[in-house]
């Protein structure tokens, strides 16, 4: 495991951690009329050269290399409704303009240099008509907490992280991945999918899918890269979707959902040879009687199930503990 993939991995433990206790799901029609009352009462805010000169640091060598200009700018939560005066400050990378009352991030446009932008916390519907796939050497983009339903139109060609979390999104389908082929994390926890059918991601590595409404896992073959999958909060069934062209996928979270039988488990094979870390736990299944042995026995090579590492007494217990028959039964039962 490379060092990258292993602090995604670490990521994606301690949010597991900072999920906990958490039991509330996405509200999304809540959070749409909370967010239009308070659109409705908003006094237009316009970014000012004041604001501006207050906000700007990290002198930087310009791209030419004749001169120099401020390259970060920090904007959070200055209630701003536009950002017009933005378009002129050509040389910026970084911009956080989170916690602001924006819908239209087209002043951007002109923006060419921009690697990094953090948009969280506004109000950004759509993202036809806006500027991300013109950015071509934009490689960071949080847009989390907004007011997306969709990802029509969205596009960034050196795209490498996005962050989407908090939305409404209810379907990846219209994704224009070959406008994303390199894209290595998506973020997607707290929205309204029900399928991970349309992530079609050539290079991604690393995808979290926390606390949707997700009841099938499909269009996953095509995922050949990735290597970590967070389903944590769904409501997954079963686990048919698992391909065995995900010849990388290292760490599953599949916690809290509603995995009840042993069948349900039969394609973790199919990611078997490749699989080091599993979580099971908060599903119906995990408080069945031999539970971790028969996961143990069908996956030679996980080191770790539900965050406790297997010990060398439970591989050698789960080889000579006979699942077959239990297995039968199951089926028979369902």
């Amino acid at each position: 495991m490379s060092d990258s993939d292993e602090r995604e991995v670490l990521k994606a433990e301690t949010e597991e951690e900072d999920e906990e206790g958490q039991g509330e799901r996405n509200d999304t029609e809540g959070k749409e009329n909370e967010i239009s009352g308070q659109e409705d009462q908003l006094k237009p805010c316009p970014l000012t050269q004041d604001m501006m000169v207050k906000s700007l640091s990290l002198l930087c060598r310009t791209v030419n290399g004749l001169s120099h200009a401020y390259v970060r700018l920090d904007l959070k939560s200055k209630g701003l409704t536009d950002l017009a005066l933005l378009s002129s400050f050509i040389h910026l990378r970084y911009l956080d303009i989170s916690s602001n009352h924006l819908s239209d991030f087209s002043p951007l446009a002109d923006l060419t240099q921009l690697l990094w932008v953090k948009g969280d916390g506004n109000l950004l519907q759509r993202f036809e008509g806006q500027p991300f796939g013109q950015l071509t050497y934009l490689q960071w983009l949080s847009i989390a907490n907004n007011r997306l339903f969709d990802v029509k139109g969205l596009g960034g060609p050196a795209l490498e992280t996005l962050n989407l979390t908090g939305n409404g999104i209810q379907s990846m389908q219209g994704l224009e991945y070959h406008n994303l082929t390199n894209m290595v994390t998506l973020e997607l926890r707290g929205n309204c999918l029900e399928t991970t059918d349309g992530i079609y991601l050539p290079n991604l590595r690393h995808l979290y899918l926390a606390q949707n409404n997700i009841k099938r896992l499909e269009g996953l073959e095509k995922l050949q890269r990735l290597n970590t999958l967070h389903l944590r909060d769904n409501q997954l069934e079963t686990l048919d979707g698992l391909s065995p062209n995900m010849k990388c996928l290292q760490y599953l979270n599949v916690r809290g959902n509603l995995i009840s039988s042993m069948r349900a488990l039969r394609t973790l094979v199919n990611v078997g040879q490749t699989l080091k870390a599993l979580v099971l736990s908060d599903n119906p299944l995990a408080k069945t009687d031999d539970y971790r042995l028969y996961v143990i026995s069908h996956l030679s090579k996980l080191e770790r199930l539900d965050k406790d590492p297997i010990t060398a007494g439970e591989k050698s217990e789960a080889q000579e503990k006979d699942f077959e028959d239990e297995y039968a039964e199951d089926q028979g039962g369902n």
